[in-house]
């Protein structure tokens, strides 16, 4: 995924506009536009500004991995639980927790899978 990729999911995630986000960071639109494009990258005072305001690394934002530390799913988590408020974070977290005793109770059925996206199909 490349950096372009990332903010535009990061801004459709989010329910934004580019305009909202441009006028949030103080950048011009058509700056905020070029970088959304793939046209052009912000710099380094820029891409820390995109990283605060989506509570993510700049590691994230530009997809670095030096196959050391979290996979991407668990940057993934990382990311969605960082983008929670304190409230909405704790609610996250008891759920996890309440899943592992579920799973601990049941360890022979530990397929409590949870539904992909092909199973409301049909």
């Amino acid at each position: 995924m490349t950096f372009c990729q990332t903010l535009r999911s990061l801004i459709e995630e989010r329910g934004i506009t580019q305009k909202q986000l441009a006028r949030d960071l103080k950048i011009p639109v058509s700056t905020l536009g070029g970088y959304v494009q793939g046209t052009s990258e912000p710099d380094f005072e820029t891409l820390k500004l995109i990283a605060r305001y989506f509570r993510v690394s700049s590691d994230y934002l530009l997809h670095l991995d030096f196959g050391e530390g979290n996979t991407d799913l668990e940057r993934e988590l990382l990311r969605i639980f960082r983008s929670l408020n304190t409230q909405e974070q704790a609610l996250y977290l008891e759920q996890g927790k309440a899943f592992l005793k579920l799973k601990a109770r049941n360890p022979v059925n530990s397929s409590l899978s949870l539904p992909t996206k092909n199973s409301n199909a049909g």
